[in-house]
């Protein structure tokens, strides 16, 4: 038998989720408006963001980062996915 995580405040990661994106010079409406991005694909990043054990670290590394970074840090659960928007953003 599974044992059920309790889900972090929606709004937090809403807004979490959006920084990060935004640290790495993306625009996840942006990518939405491109076809980058479904609606299902947002709503399951910030599900995802919610159910992470990293939130305290990811916080941190946000307000350290100064407004920009290359790449996402190694325990966001989005680092790839970003990786790829922001690749297919460039070739665009």
């Amino acid at each position: 038998m599974s044992k059920i995580q309790p889900l972090g405040d929606p709004a937090r990661h809403f807004w979490m989720t959006r920084s990060m994106a935004r640290v790495l010079g993306l625009s996840l409406s942006e990518a939405m408006a491109d076809g980058r991005l479904s609606q299902k694909g947002y709503a399951d990043l910030v599900t995802r963001c919610r159910q992470c054990h990293h939130v305290a670290a990811c916080e941190h590394w946000l307000g350290q980062q100064g407004g920009h970074a290359e790449a996402a840090p190694e325990c966001c659960v989005h680092a790839q996915l970003f990786h790829s928007l922001k690749d297919e953003a460039r070739r665009a």
